[in-house]
C-alpha cells in the first residue's frame, strides 16, 4: 500500500499547504487521485463543519481567503458535485498536477505512488462548486 502526499503550491513554487494519504493502491489515475484529494477536503470539513474552508474548490457563495475560503456560515459541502467540478477544472487548465518532476495531463494516465509519491497542485483559476 502507498501513500500520497498532497501539496498546493503557488505559481512560483511557493508551498501553501500539505498532508498525506495512506493505505492506497500502488497505482492510481490522475481522475481517481484529484477525486480523493477533493473527497478528503470535504469529508474533513464535513465532520466539523465551519465558516472556512481549505480545499482545490471554492464552495459556491464563499468569498476567497489567504489559503482558503470563508462560508457566509458554516454548512455541508458536497464532495461529488466538488469531484465532478475538480475534474473539470483540470481538463480545462484550471490547475496543474505535477508527479516527480513532470507534469501528467491526462485525468486516465496512471501515477505508480511507489515511484512519485508526491503530488503538486497549482492552482491557475479559482474553481467555484457547490
Amino acid at each position: 500500500m502507498a501513500t500520497v502526499t498532497f501539496r498546493d503550491e503557488t505559481a512560483t513554487g511557493k508551498p501553501l499547504t500539505e498532508w498525506e494519504v495512506a493505505g492506497l493502491p500502488d497505482r492510481m489515475t490522475v481522475r481517481e487521485l484529484i477525486r480523493l484529494r477533493v473527497q478528503e477536503e470535504v469529508a474533513r470539513h464535513n465532520a466539523c463543519p465551519d465558516d472556512r474552508f481549505n480545499g482545490l474548490v471554492r464552495p459556491a457563495h464563499a468569498e476567497v481567503e489567504l489559503n482558503g475560503y470563508r462560508l457566509h456560515e458554516p454548512r455541508r459541502i458536497d464532495g461529488e458535485r466538488h469531484a465532478e467540478i475538480a475534474e473539470r477544472a483540470f481538463a480545462a487548465n484550471g490547475f496543474f498536477v505535477l508527479t516527480g518532476d513532470r507534469q501528467v495531463e491526462d485525468l486516465d494516465e496512471v501515477v505508480d505512488l511507489t515511484v512519485d509519491p508526491d503530488l503538486v497542485f497549482i492552482k491557475l483559476v479559482a474553481l467555484v462548486g457547490g
